[in-house]
């Protein structure tokens, strides 16, 4: 039978640490049940009843523990994977903008202006083919052009200053004409 799984004797640094996430609790719900798996094990508590207590897997309580072991108090921040791989990266998205913003008989292409479908199917008959679905490629392509085509502050200001003045003329205020006295 394997020996039972149990952290490492803590430092007191470390403890002080441990109950100080545990006693304020805002750290965030992931943090605290580590940092309580961790002082439960360090005073000697078997896995499964440090199971019970967290409403945890065991599983997860041996590799928190084991994490702990290897790395300290860094094993208390999860590690979460940011979901699926990128299939697009930063050079194809480049390529894309650049095909999008050039004109289509310039590419050797037979119309003059892009559809998403047409942007599509070009993008994949390329040398180094970028396969993106319309969706994406609207998406994407939204972005860069919002990003692109935001006004300048400076600008705005002026704007809204030039309506200002045009409603003082008018004696508007809040875009309704001022009643006239009868």
């Amino acid at each position: 039978m394997a020996e039972p799984v149990r952290a490492r004797r803590l430092t007191d640094q470390e403890s002080r640490r441990l109950l100080q996430i545990v006693r304020r609790g805002k750290h965030g719900s992931v943090r605290v049940r580590r940092a309580m798996i961790i002082m439960a094990s360090a005073s000697g508590t078997l896995v499964p009843a440090i199971a019970r207590l967290v409403a945890a897997d065991e599983d997860t309580v041996r590799d928190v523990i084991h994490t702990f072991n290897a790395k300290g108090l860094a094993a208390l921040d999860p590690r979460w994977a940011g979901g699926r791989p990128r299939l697009i990266s930063d050079g194809d998205i480049e390529v894309i903008v650049t095909a999008a913003r050039t004109r289509p008989e310039k590419l050797g292409q037979p119309f003059t202006h892009w559809s998403l479908r047409k942007l599509a199917g070009y993008l994949a008959g390329l040398g180094r083919p970028v396969r993106i679905g319309r969706e994406r490629l609207r998406q994407l392509l939204h972005e860069r052009w919002r990003n692109a085509h935001a006004r300048h502050p400076d600008v705005l200001a002026a704007q809204r200053r030039e309506r200002a003045r045009i409603r003082s003329e008018r004696q508007q205020r809040w875009g309704r004409p001022k009643p006239k006295a009868a």
